[in-house]
Formats: structure tokens, sequence, C-alpha cells
């Protein structure tokens, strides 16, 4: 089975956060050592990894053999009850009349 390839969202999320997360914990811890700042970048690659795979991936849609429907081709017409059949110049011939 084939590894799936990162999506360019999974890329952006991921570098995002190792950025921001090895800027925001060197500022919180104010370490200067070399192993301090060494333990901040392995912390912050796993973070980084940890979002990236967890962004969701995009689903494929599954092939179908039956073709689509277009609308109204295989459709009966819409059935319209007899109360809200109206003419169009019934209001008209009343006005007309009454004047």
């Amino acid at each position: 089975m084939a590894m799936p390839r990162p999506t360019a969202a999974q890329f952006a999320y991921g570098t995002c956060t190792v950025i921001f997360s090895t800027l925001a914990m060197l500022l919180l811890s104010r370490t200067s050592s070399g192993p301090g700042v060494a333990l901040i970048a392995v912390a912050a690659l796993a973070l980084g990894l940890l979002v990236a795979m967890t962004v969701p991936q995009p689903r494929t849609r599954a092939v179908s053999a039956v073709p689509p429907r277009r609308i109204g081709v295989d459709r009966e017409p819409a059935r319209v009850p007899a109360a809200a059949r109206v003419s169009a110049g019934a209001g008209e011939a009343t006005r007309g009349r009454a004047a």
C-alpha cells in the first residue's frame, strides 16, 4: 500500500507550528544552553509533525458506474393542488367589473 503524499495544507500547518512553537518555547523558557535549545527544537519538530499528520486529508470521490441523472428528464412534473391553481387574469377581471 502506497503512502499518501502530504498536501500543501499539511506542509503549511506543520511549518507554522514548528516555527511558532520554537519561538514561543525559546522565549518562555529563556534558555541559552545548547542542550536546552536542541531539546526545544526536537519538541517543536515533533509537535509540527503531529499537527501536520492530524490535518484532514481531502476525500476522494468513488467513481460510479451509473451516470448521474439529469434533473427534470426522468421526473414527473410537480403536482399542484387544485386550490393553488388560479388563472393569471382572475383578479384583473373582478377589478374591471367593479369600475
